[in-house]
């Protein structure tokens, strides 16, 4: 389960929305909200800042781009 919510936030990184996310994966954002929902709490920290339409990274979440290799895409 733990891989499945990193390779959402990957997605959602990547691509700055929950919606974009789910497309490329093939889920519904509401799957993609609760994987990266799921992977928040393992950490105890927000990992987007959720706005209409967009997510943004926050620092926790830029945090955990960099062990992802996505560090260098925002």
């Amino acid at each position: 389960a733990m891989l499945l919510a990193l390779q959402a936030f990957d997605a959602a990184f990547r691509l700055g929305s929950f919606k974009g996310a789910a497309a490329a994966l093939h889920l519904t954002p509401s799957a993609v909200s609760h994987r990266i929902g799921t992977l928040e709490r393992k950490l105890g920290e927000a990992l987007f800042v959720r706005k209409h339409r967009q997510v943004q990274p926050t620092a926790a979440g830029k945090a955990l781009a960099v062990g992802t290799a996505r560090a260098n895409d925002k």
